[in-house]
């Protein structure tokens, strides 16, 4: 643990120092001083793991900067991931549920249109809100924010080219790289990448008008979000995947395969077990090839525009890691310990440009734990509690262990399942599509594993987080109250399932 006590004789002088130093952040900020003092934390990089890392620290007690060259913070998720995809995904199904659900709900609307310039604003708005949200928040906590790119100097100092021109150094007792991931461009180089035929998940999220026809390669969560984003506003989408099932890694496979169903019924197209070879560019289409992934017979496949959704990868261009020794792997993956620590001293890292998931909230909690472990020595993430959610309609929502997982560990488990169907909350909201699935230890109970699809499956797995955190057990959740009539009602009929081996209402 590196912390170290300002003390002054009196408040006077400290006061003074203070304000000087103060001085010195704003000019260096704009290239004009470097800061005299060293910082306690300094992170690289402003997304969610960062920017989390930065006012942790600082809020307890620790002198911080944060460094993040985008100009805006957020990261990816904020400005060109998470948020914006989920304003398009809420309001492209208000759009698609006007036009083809609410005349049974009673409500008769006509002249519905798109007004696709409006939905993009809209977005964008919610990004600049945001942003600007957590600028303010580092106000408050007194986070010094340097809009520039940084690489290491030594392992205590780095150099920072600042957005608005200039250079400043800045040096600190710990530095935590929080630099986030990119896009994977497709290997070999076979596709490029314009963001205006062939897009990445920010193109994806900034087209002008809808393509008649739009190929996603990748049936991952990316791909099947803006898959059905673009289907509810009209384009004819297929999904290409080189596996053999959609969702990506940890989605249990009875889930994905009804989760294929639904999307399939709502206009999506897959083509699974399926490889994509190439992509090229002709009067104004896209020309994919395809092949089948075990090899075989080729096929063509035309559209306006082509989403790559294949994987992100770490981002470490330009930090100057191999100056000073930091350990890389064949991955582009920052090697730490359970500490968060590099193999260089002082330096830490968290997020996405090193092992895990590449998950927001998992950042968020690594930047927090992070911090903890600068001031006190002591942090905690449980990799095991970490949710995933695919934010179309129906939502899917797991945490914990597969059924596949399960069988290929050997462990003994059983299960409880509760569909929507039989649920008196869903009914009367006329969304009854999916189910509730409990994975429980068979001799202990204690609950391994959740899986939802359904309405407002990404907000109820939080109870079933809370539930794996203190290692509940179904018996828990199955004689835990919920309230008449909610959704919550499938969560408690689920667990019940698993622990007594009948639901009540099913």
């Amino acid at each position: 643990m590196l912390t170290v006590a300002h003390v002054s004789k009196s408040s006077a002088p400290r006061l003074a120092r203070r304000a000087a130093a103060s001085v010195g952040r704003w000019q260096s900020s704009r290239g004009l001083a470097t800061p005299s003092e060293p910082y306690d934390a300094i992170i690289i990089g402003g997304g969610p793991g960062g920017y989390v890392a930065a006012i942790k620290a600082a809020q307890l007690g620790l002198k911080t900067a944060c460094v993040e060259k985008r100009g805006t913070l957020g990261g990816t998720c904020l400005n060109v991931g998470c948020i914006p995809s989920k304003a398009m995904l809420n309001n492209s199904h208000i759009y698609h549920q006007t036009l083809h659900d609410v005349k049974k709900r009673g409500i008769d609307v006509s002249g519905v249109s798109l007004n696709l310039p409006q939905m993009l604003k809209a977005k964008d708005e919610a990004v600049f809100n945001l942003t600007r949200g957590i600028e303010i928040l580092f106000k408050q906590n007194k986070v010094d924010y340097y809009k520039g790119t940084a690489s290491f100097v030594s392992n205590t100092r780095l150099a920072v080219q600042l957005n608005e021109g200039g250079e400043t150094e800045l040096e600190g007792k710990n530095i935590v790289i929080a630099t986030g991931s990119e896009v994977t461009p497709f290997p070999g180089g076979g596709i490029e990448i314009d963001e205006k035929q062939i897009v990445s998940s920010t193109g994806a999220l900034d087209l002008q008008e809808v393509p008649k026809k739009m190929v996603v390669i990748g049936g991952g969560i990316i791909g099947l979000e803006m898959g059905s984003v673009w289907t509810r506003l009209g384009a004819e989408v297929t999904v290409v995947e080189f596996l053999g099932g959609i969702g990506g890694a940890g989605i249990d496979e009875e889930i994905a395969k009804q989760f294929q169903k639904s999307l399939t019924k709502q206009g999506l197209k897959f083509k699974l077990n399926t490889k994509v070879l190439s992509a090229d560019k002709q009067d104004g289409k896209v020309f994919i090839k395809t092949e089948a992934a075990k090899g075989g017979k080729e096929e063509t496949l035309e559209a306006d525009v082509v989403l790559v959704a294949i994987g992100r990868r770490p981002v470490t261009t330009g930090l100057n890691l191999e100056k000073i020794g930091v350990e890389v792997d064949n991955k582009g993956r920052i090697v730490i310990d359970d500490q968060f620590n590099t193999s260089v001293k002082n330096i830490r890292c968290i997020g996405d440009v090193t092992f895990g998931p590449m998950l927001a909230h998992k950042a968020e909690e690594e930047g927090i734990a992070a911090a903890e472990y600068i001031q006190t020595g002591h942090g905690h993430v449980n990799y095991n509690t970490i949710p995933s959610v695919v934010y179309t309609h129906p939502e899917v929502a797991w945490v914990g262990k597969t059924e596949q997982e399960l069988k290929a560990a050997g462990v003994q488990y059983k299960t409880g399942k509760f569909p929507f169907l039989a649920n008196s909350r869903a009914k009367t909201n006329l969304d009854t599509e999916g189910q509730v699935k409990f994975l429980a230890e068979k001799e202990t109970d204690k609950i391994l594993g959740v899986h939802i699809i359904g309405p407002n499956a990404g907000e109820m797995i939080g109870e079933a987080v809370l539930a794996m955190e203190y290692g509940a057990s179904t018996e828990d959740i199955a004689r835990t109250t919920h309230a008449h009539p909610t959704l919550s009602e499938a969560f408690r009929e689920a667990a019940l399932a698993a622990y007594a081996g009948k639901a009540i209402h099913f």
